[in-house]
């Protein structure tokens, strides 16, 4: 009786001991692909706020020549309301 009890508990000792190894592996790979997966995520985050960005700036470039190119036109428009005014003034002199 003895014997058997002791070979009861030396099985189920190295059941044991091959449930942790697999255990063990079980959460490594679990811990790699969560560890892969979240990177993967971060970059797709980072590259979608750059592109963001980027076309923000080149909004805000677009911006600014349209408002350059507004200026020009008006000083031009100015230019020709004070030569018309020049010439009226020297046609009434």
């Amino acid at each position: 009786m003895h014997r058997f009890l002791k070979t009861k508990y030396y099985l189920s000792f190295k059941i044991i001991e091959k449930m942790k190894k697999v255990l063990l592996f079980v959460a490594l790979v679990a811990t790699i692909g969560f560890a892969s997966c979240t990177n993967k995520q971060a970059e797709a985050e980072q590259a979608r706020l750059d592109s963001l960005a980027e076309v923000a700036r080149l909004d805000s470039i677009a911006a600014a020549e349209k408002a350059i190119a507004d200026s020009i036109a008006a000083a031009a428009a100015a230019d020709t309301l004070v030569q018309a005014v020049e010439e009226v003034v020297a046609t009434v002199k």
